[in-house]
């Protein structure tokens, strides 16, 4: 199937460019949010006609391929020096900073990750995995993976609600929820991120010591 990506590109018109479009994509998403953007705006607020436009990308669909891969492109790439869980929890942080600075992507992750920026990252990934000793290593990227998109979906979902209410709610309930009123929503997101990516760091580590030796 033919995307953005596998799509040959055409030689550029005027001083617009493939890279200027996507810059002001992303800041048009970051303003206003993926319902508000079409591209008659985009093209508004690139000071030129739809036609122009045109050019580049074909659909919104492009559009939002070429923004979320630039959000992947803000992740920056770890030095594997550390070793494979320092460098893993960098980058997973790295990616999950990437998609909170740009809350619009958290509803575009269903979307097929396969531009440049996206998979490089990937790459970097697996091939650490690989290197630590996990003979199927995506396994152990999938839960990473899903660890962080859920993260940053349920922060970006919850952090405009008041939580001080949830937490009232739960504490005249004590009596019902007692470890929710403990413990429940009340909580800092991101040192909440941070244990529980240990745990999963952990997690993965052990279940790997029967195959390799290397995972320490």
């Amino acid at each position: 199937m033919e995307n953005v990506w596998s799509r040959p590109r055409k030689a550029p018109r005027q001083t617009l460019t493939l890279e200027r479009i996507v810059a002001e994509a992303v800041a048009l998403l970051d303003e206003e949010g993926a319902d508000r953007l079409t591209m008659r705006r985009l093209a508004e607020r690139l000071d030129t006609g739809s036609t122009t436009l045109y050019w580049h990308v074909k659909t919104k669909d492009d559009v939002l391929d070429l923004a979320l891969d630039a959000v992947f492109g803000e992740v920056p790439l770890p030095d594997p020096a550390g070793g494979w869980q320092a460098a893993v929890r960098e980058l997973i942080g790295g990616w999950r900073a990437a998609l909170l600075r740009h809350p619009w992507s958290a509803t575009m992750l269903d979307r097929p990750l396969m531009g440049p920026n996206a998979l490089e990252r990937t790459e970097f990934l697996y091939q650490t995995l690989t290197g630590a000793g996990f003979t199927a290593p995506q396994a152990a990227a999938y839960s990473l993976s899903n660890y962080v998109m859920g993260s940053v979906v349920m922060q970006v979902t919850w952090q405009d609600r008041d939580d001080e209410d949830t937490g009232a709610f739960l504490r005249e309930r004590a009596g019902l929820y007692p470890a929710l009123a403990e413990h429940g929503l009340d909580h800092e997101w991101d040192a909440t991120f941070d244990e529980g990516l240990g745990y999963l760091l952990t997690g993965m580590r052990q279940a790997g010591k029967p195959k390799t030796g290397r995972l320490d």
